[in-house]
């Protein structure tokens, strides 16, 4: 399985100063959507270029058509709104601050009537191609149409039954990853938050609030998922990316892999997790061994969310630390998320960004050839 690449990158990147202006601008009404579209594209083309000066085989859209990671693609599935926020502590070095991403409920039948991260993925392409870079679609997890609101956020009328709820679901998914792959989508990642977030107990007052059980939700979500990639051909690669929370440097969850690993690692038909391993919060390497098969682990050992620059021999050694519970040819070096899931971004510079990712490069040009 040539992907994922032995460096590889999570997704959003910091956006430019012409994208904030452009948002700003067509927000206020003073510019329309294809302007809008027009000078995300032509600074997705730099953020190709510049993965490509950093040494990587592949490349992202930066995420430049959104505004947040979630909303823009969840609000085009037929039957969903967002209603208030969700108060969450994000946490930083420094301390909490608030943030109150919207919750999502459905309010009647769910279909796929229009492209949800197709557009994005076609106006890729055409400039990874040109730049022989490998083209990667991040697209968020179906469990977070569920998650905020639980079987609350359901209408009963649409939905009196869950299971023919998550059936819906899961084919929304299927239509949406036929449609990418039939674009000539070979590489996608779903990001996926809320097997994380049931990493850390002081998140399942929120599953049990929602009429859930920490431990049974496992096993809905991963079958949710499963139905959702059910159909995905032999050539096209599907990796997770396994996140804590990313706003402004800041995070949501602690705890390490080993309360979700045998679920998540052992029963998810993934072919690749993107893990936060960072900081201490992410625990030890030992939920490794539940990557059944050729399952790869892509350690996200480079923070996104400080300047400060990680030690390559520091990184050899996690690398080597991991290799004890997975064999090293089935592990890969990656950011620890992406650099900017919220339009405003990470606190560190472009520059910053770029020596995180030349230093991926470096350390798995060194310990893989």
């Amino acid at each position: 399985m040539p992907m994922p690449f032995k460096a590889d990158v999570v997704g959003s990147l910091l956006r430019p100063q012409s994208i904030l202006d452009a948002r700003a601008q067509f927000n206020a009404g003073k510019i329309p959507r294809g302007t809008l579209w027009d000078i995300e594209t032509a600074a997705v083309a730099d953020a190709v270029a510049l993965q490509k000066s950093c040494g990587l085989k592949v490349c992202t859209d930066g995420e430049y058509h959104r505004r947040h990671w979630f909303m823009d693609f969840v609000e085009r599935i037929e039957g969903v709104a967002f209603e208030g926020g969700l108060k969450i502590a994000f946490q930083t070095e420094e301390g909490a601050i608030e943030f109150a991403p919207p919750v999502v409920v459905t309010k009647r039948k769910l279909s796929r009537a229009r492209p949800l991260a197709l557009n994005d993925f076609v106006d890729l392409k055409p400039i990874a191609d040109k730049a022989g870079l490998t083209p990667k679609q991040a697209i968020p997890s179906p469990t977070l149409v569920h998650f905020r609101g639980g079987r609350a956020g359901v209408d009963a009328a649409a939905y009196p039954d869950m299971a023919e709820y998550f059936d819906d679901l899961a084919r929304v998914y299927r239509e949406e990853i036929a449609a990418l792959y039939a674009a000539g989508c070979r590489y996608l990642q779903i990001d996926e938050t809320n097997f994380p977030f049931l990493c850390d107990p002081k998140l399942h007052d929120h599953v049990r609030a929602i009429g859930e059980d920490p431990l049974s939700l496992q096993k809905t979500y991963a079958k949710l998922i499963n139905e959702s990639v059910r159909d995905k051909p032999a050539d096209l690669t599907i990796a997770m990316h396994m996140c804590r929370g990313n706003h402004e440097s800041a995070w949501v969850a602690s705890g390490g892999y080993e309360p979700v690993a045998e679920v998540a690692f052992g029963e998810m038909n993934i072919d690749a997790f993107f893990l936060e391993y960072d900081t201490d919060r992410a625990g030890d390497f030992k939920p490794l061994r539940f990557l059944n098969g050729k399952k790869v682990a892509v350690l996200g050992l480079v923070t996104s969310k400080k300047a400060q620059l990680e030690s390559k021999d520091a990184l050899k050694r996690r690398i080597e630390e991991a290799s004890a519970h997975i064999p090293l040819e089935r592990l890969a070096l990656s950011p620890q998320c992406g650099f900017a899931s919220t339009i405003g971004g990470n606190r560190l510079t472009v520059d910053d960004e770029m020596r995180k990712l030349e230093l991926i490069v470096e350390t798995a040009r060194e310990v893989w050839g």
